[in-house]
């Protein structure tokens, strides 16, 4: 990576004491692990709009679609006073370029999922968004989000990391060369990255960069961006995952013994059969790009699209 990438975080999930009952949420991956190579933005809408800590519990009250929040046992609107604190908010973290944000699970100021609203008409819907954290995603619409607890999940863990530090390329891209000579380099490097996820994509992609020159340069990068983050936003199944390693074997048809050759397919089989992860041909395929000096493999960021320390393609 050319710089940090840099993510917004709920507060709590970093260890701050910061709850309704003066507790915390801390994420052991998210600071012990993942910390290692993200730089966070921490934010607490609660207490940075002025309640204290401790303080009374808030809930989501009316429309799921646009519900106030209010205090849990006194009843108290706090619809106006998050509000004028999320156009502040917005504002200092359009500044920051994020590449992401974690968001606490069930939270009624920054949940994503299935957060409870109390209905006017006694009705309780779990439909709802946090009122933050639904403020953030209009405002960054093409931002990578994810809830901490969904994070637990490997597969969706590893399509978020992946996202952030895509979404991070690509900013350097923008930052560094923002040309269509940038763009065809970094499509080229992408390719097997972007076809793991969508073919679809990977077909619509390939099309607009061939005809980028019919483009102005900022609605191209804005079409290609809009079109990346779609298909990142997708996931990488087993069968994707096969179809890019068959493909990157045809790269070495000339290079590899009948052995070597017998060997990748039956390490290949096996991860289709659920015997070992993908990180098993991952880095046998590393391997043979090494010994073998395949420049167009070198420089595909499917073989290594975020640290290797996070562990995030030993998953069965």
């Amino acid at each position: 990576m050319l710089t940090p990438v840099k993510i917004g975080i709920s507060s709590c999930l970093l260890g701050n004491k910061v709850r309704y009952n003066g507790g915390h949420s801390h994420d052991r991956f998210l600071t012990q692990t993942l910390g290692l190579f993200i730089d966070y933005i921490p934010v607490c809408p609660e207490v940075e709009c002025g309640m204290p800590t401790p303080r009374e519990a808030v809930r989501l009250v009316g429309l799921p679609e646009n519900p106030r929040i209010v205090t849990q046992k006194t009843g108290i609107d706090k619809t106006d006073q998050m509000n004028e604190w999320i156009k502040r908010r917005l504002r200092s973290l359009e500044k920051e370029n994020l590449c992401g944000f974690i968001f606490r699970s069930k939270s009624p100021s920054s949940g994503l999922y299935r957060i409870k609203v109390y209905g006017d008409d006694g009705q309780i819907r779990k439909t709802g968004t946090g009122f933050f954290a639904r403020a953030f995603i209009r405002a960054f619409p093409r931002v990578p989000v994810e809830e901490a607890g969904r994070l637990n999940d490997p597969q969706l863990r590893e399509l978020f990391v992946e996202s952030i530090f895509s979404f991070q390329r690509w900013r350097d891209l923008i930052n560094q060369n923002k040309a269509l000579g940038g763009l065809v380099d970094f499509h080229t490097r992408n390719k097997y990255l972007i076809l793991s996820h969508s073919h679809d994509h990977y077909r619509k992609l390939g099309k607009l960069v061939a005809h980028g020159k019919q483009l102005p340069i900022d609605r191209l990068f804005d079409e290609y961006e809009a079109l990346l983050l779609a298909a990142l936003r997708l996931k990488a199944t087993v069968s994707k995952n096969i179809n890019v390693l068959k493909h990157m074997i045809g790269f070495f048809k000339r290079n590899l013994s009948s052995f070597e050759k017998e060997e990748l397919i039956d390490i290949i089989a096996q991860y289709r059969s659920g015997y070992v992860p993908l990180i098993v041909p991952i880095t046998l395929i590393n391997h043979y790009v090494m010994k073998y000096d395949q420049p167009w493999l070198k420089v595909q960021t499917y073989l290594n699209p975020h640290p290797i320390e996070l562990k995030l393609r030993n998953y069965f």
